[in-house]
């Protein structure tokens, strides 16, 4: 018997983000805008940012997750993400969901963050 609520096997947790739509670099470096205030590093670097998906009507919904579940600003990172996006000319609407599967790592993070950090 399986489980209904588990991803299939070869699915992967993280879904594609839309990389050729005209609005995913603005949407990109708006994220970059924003900082985790424990880390002096952004959201997008760090790699919190999972998924940027747009959808034809220029409706974006961002999937992303904290470095920790029991972080600080839990309830308050999703709305700077959508506060960031939404002034951006062309975008209709955000939408901000927040997940901690898969769980973040240090692996995630981008390379500039690395050396920001010191891991580098």
């Amino acid at each position: 018997m399986t489980d209904d609520t588990s991803p299939m096997e070869g699915v992967p947790l993280i879904a594609p983000s839309s990389t050729e739509h005209p609005l995913y670099d603005s949407i990109v470096a708006a994220c970059k805008s924003v900082y985790d205030p424990e880390i002096p590093v952004n959201i997008y670097d760090l790699g919190l940012i999972y998924t940027i998906a747009i959808d034809e009507e220029s409706a974006v919904n961002v999937t992303m997750t904290l470095t920790a579940p029991g972080c600080p600003v839990a309830g308050e990172m999703p709305g700077w993400v959508a506060d960031a996006i939404e002034p951006l000319p062309g975008v209709k609407q955000v939408d901000v969901e927040m997940t901690f599967e898969p769980q973040w790592g240090m692996d995630m993070m981008s390379d500039e963050a690395r050396l920001e950090l010191g891991f580098m």
